[in-house]
């Protein structure tokens, strides 16, 4: 291996490693502050962004695989280690799902927005102690379509943050 690929890697590791550690901090913050598990996961996301953009292959699924797993080893309190795992893979798949037609790429994206809401609902039904919620369906139904509208400007919040980063940080930071 050459030298200079075995410096590329190394600081991309080192970068990866760190970003990982800021993620579990900041999940552990929103663990802290129960009213902002969810939000901290969106942040939290934000690292990947960085990630698939900057440092390309393997890289980004190692972040989310690790800042995930050390947030449910380590976390006191579960939920933003429930949410994270899907918040925090959403940036892979939507740069995986933006190469392709807007419309085919919505539908991607929503398919995986409902696997994520039903896997949430399981998860939170099963592993954490919840409310029943099966008895006030209207609230299910309310909680659904918010969560979607949500989800939504959130994709659109993740394009606009990464049209920004392309535009005024990248060169700023002398990335490129």
């Amino acid at each position: 291996m050459k030298r200079k690929d075995l410096r590329r890697r190394t600081i991309a590791l080192t970068v990866s490693a760190m970003l990982s550690a800021l993620g579990v901090v900041l999940l552990a913050l929103g663990s802290l502050l129960e009213t902002v598990d969810l939000s901290v996961a969106a942040l939290a996301s934000f690292f990947v962004i960085y990630a698939v953009i900057e440092l390309k292959g393997a890289y980004p699924w190692m972040m989310w695989i690790v800042t995930a797993g050390l947030a449910w080893l380590l976390l006191p309190q579960k939920s933003p280690a429930l949410f994270y795992p899907l918040i925090g893979f959403y940036p892979i798949l939507k740069e995986k799902t933006e190469r392709l037609r807007p419309v085919l790429s919505w539908i991607f994206k929503l398919v995986f927005f409902h696997l994520s809401a039903a896997l949430s609902y399981l998860g939170f039904r099963f592993l954490l102690t919840t409310p029943d919620l099966e008895s006030r369906v209207w609230m299910l139904a309310l909680l659904y379509l918010l969560a979607l509208v949500c989800f939504i400007l959130y994709d659109i919040a993740l394009s606009k943050i990464i049209s920004f980063y392309f535009a005024k940080l990248r060169s700023r930071l002398g990335l490129k």
